[in-house]
């Protein structure tokens, strides 16, 4: 996720917190100290009200936490590769590669809802005990709230709809039954989209009726909406290009240009006119070197274009998604940076053998649904 600052390792898996986090702890010490807490408890200070609910929204960000490496832990179990965990506004996310199979799937998607069911009871129980037991109205309130805040958010994670648990347990349980996990993926996205429309519609009700918490039911069904969409596309792409590598995709030859060059001859000379968007660079002895953006140059003051060459503004090759010619195409895809779109160099041994684009990919899903349609 875009914007996400890494703050370190749990169990060995980077811990990544999304500028939004501290939107959530606020929201949520604001609703506790300002509304919940005063109800349950009338007649203490406003100091031990905001102490309390940036306490609760603290431990309820610590159980949300829990609940995702209770995921990356299982995944790790079952061999998964866990790539980060990521906290944001709307709670959390692990990026972990596909499980090999339903029965791994399956663990992996039950065991975050679980452990936050288990969090809910452990602090409900802790509240009963800190009220009856010890007299402590406050943290027994606190422990009482963050306990139904887990409940609930183990049972909506259940709901059978991706991008959420039990969306993924729908997913398991389906691939288990056909062995077709592409139509697992488009069952639990489908799923999610009549959920997400469903929440937008009440979430949206609620807030007509003067509940401001429709706002944020419509939000997080947006939100579903949105990566069940996206998920449908992409089971979709997994059919299409099941089996090709990535030399069935690429384009070649590849249009290049030399990395010493500057920019400005770059830009004044007719055989420097490129006819793509993006060029690959090249350096002396002919290998690979980077990634060159044409429409960045324009950018660039015109007092230093003249100093300036073609590496100095490029992206460097160790930055740049590069694959060899036999690896599967599915697989390099994953290894997409976030910003750096569909442009995959195809290297053998250390010449370039061709380049993947976004209009390669989509061509060549196109292609093989047309050959299947016409199969069939």
């Amino acid at each position: 996720m875009n914007n996400a600052l890494r703050i370190g390792q749990v169990l060995g898996v980077p811990l990544r917190i999304h500028w939004t986090v501290p939107l959530l702890v606020f929201l949520f010490g604001y609703s506790l100290a300002d509304g919940t807490l005063p109800a349950w408890i009338p007649g203490r200070s406003t100091t031990v009200y905001t102490a309390a609910g940036v306490i609760g929204a603290l431990l309820l960000l610590l159980s949300l936490l829990a609940h995702e490496f209770a995921h990356a832990a299982t995944a790790r179990r079952k061999g998964i590769l866990v790539h980060d965990v990521t906290l944001w506004a709307l709670g959390g996310m692990t990026r972990m590669d596909k499980p090999p199979a339903s029965g791994a799937a399956f663990l992996v998607a039950v065991s975050g809802p679980l452990t936050s069911l288990i969090v809910g009871g452990v602090a409900l129980g802790a509240g009963a005990g800190l009220g009856a037991g010890l007299g402590w109205e406050v943290p027994a309130a606190v422990m009482v709230w963050l306990a139904w805040a887990n409940l609930l958010i183990g049972v909506f994670n259940l709901l059978p709809a991706a991008p959420l648990d039990g969306g993924r347990v729908v997913q398991a349980v389906v691939w288990w039954r056909t062995a077709d996990r592409e139509r697992a993926e488009r069952a639990a996205g489908r799923s999610g989209q009549i959920l997400g429309i469903l929440l937008i519609v009440l979430g949206w009700i609620a807030f007509l009726g003067g509940v401001w918490g429709g706002l944020w039911l419509a939000l997080i069904g947006f939100f579903i909406v949105i990566v069940a969409k996206a998920e449908l596309r992409q089971a979709s792409l997994a059919t299409a290009l099941g089996g090709l590598r990535a030399a069935d995709a690429m384009s070649s030859p590849v249009e290049t240009a030399p990395q010493w060059t500057t920019v400005q001859r770059f830009t004044d000379e007719p055989a420097m006119n490129a006819r793509h968007s993006t060029l690959p660079l090249l350096d002396f002895e002919g290998h690979p070197s980077g990634l060159l953006h044409v429409p960045e140059l324009s950018k660039i003051p015109p007092m230093q274009r003249e100093t300036l060459r073609l590496r100095d503004v490029a992206t460097p090759l160790s930055q740049c998604t590069t694959c060899a010619p036999d690896d599967l195409l599915e697989d390099v895809l994953k290894n997409l940076t976030p910003r750096g779109g569909v442009r995959i160099l195809v290297i053998d041994g250390r010449r370039l053998t061709g380049i993947i684009t976004a209009h390669d990919i989509v061509r060549l899903a196109q292609r093989r649904r047309l050959r299947k349609d016409g199969a069939e």
